[in-house]
C-alpha cells in the first residue's frame, strides 16, 4: 500500500527589511565611539581605538595621530593585514598643503579596520588602549557591520 502524503506549502506574507545603509559615519575621538548614521538618525555605534597619540590632527607621517576633519570612505578591502579595513581619504588638499608648509609629509594609508588577523581573539584586550598608527580599529565584528553600512564614497566626519 502506498501512502500519500500531501504537502501544503503555505506562502506566508513576509516584511523583509533591508539593512540600513549609511550615508555618513562620525567618529568622535573624545568619545572614543564610530557612529553609522542614515538620514540624520544613529542606527548603531561602536567603541573604537586610535593611534597611539591620540588626541590632535594628524600632521605628519609616523606621528600615531588620527586625523580630524571631513573625509571619504573609498576603498574596501578584504586582502588586509588587519580583518578588513575601508580606507578614509586622508591627506585631502588641506592636508596636503598643511604638511608642505612645514616640510612634512603627511602620511596617509588611514584606514578603519579589525583587528591584525590572526589575533581576532584578543580584541577584549586590544580595544582597551589606542594601539594602532593613527587607524580607526574595531573588533571583527564590528568591523563585518560596519563593512556591510558602508558603500564606497560614504563620507567620514572625525571630530576631536
Amino acid at each position: 500500500m502506498k501512502r500519500i502524503v500531501f504537502l501544503l506549502v503555505f506562502l506566508i506574507p513576509c516584511v523583509c527589511f533591508a539593512a540600513p545603509k549609511a550615508d555618513l559615519v562620525l567618529v568622535v575621538k573624545s568619545e572614543a565611539r564610530l557612529y553609522l548614521i542614515e538620514n540624520g538618525e544613529v542606527f548603531k555605534s561602536f567603541p573604537v581605538v586610535f593611534g597611539a597619540n591620540p588626541v590632535g590632527h594628524k600632521k605628519r607621517e609616523g606621528d600615531n595621530r588620527t586625523p580630524e576633519g571631513n573625509y571619504i570612505l573609498d576603498f574596501k578591502n578584504e586582502d588586509s593585514a588587519f580583518y578588513k579595513s575601508i580606507r578614509i581619504s586622508y591627506p585631502n588638499e588641506q592636508d596636503i598643503a598643511r604638511a608642505a608648509r612645514r616640510g612634512l609629509n603627511p602620511g596617509g594609508n588611514i584606514m578603519i579596520h579589525g583587528q591584525r588577523n590572526g589575533y581576532g581573539h584578543l580584541a577584549p584586550v586590544m580595544q582597551q588602549y589606542n594601539w594602532t598608527e593613527g587607524c580607526i580599529a574595531v573588533s571583527n565584528y564590528q568591523m563585518d557591520v560596519i563593512w556591510d553600512a558602508v558603500e564606497i564614497g560614504t563620507p567620514i566626519t572625525i571630530l576631536p
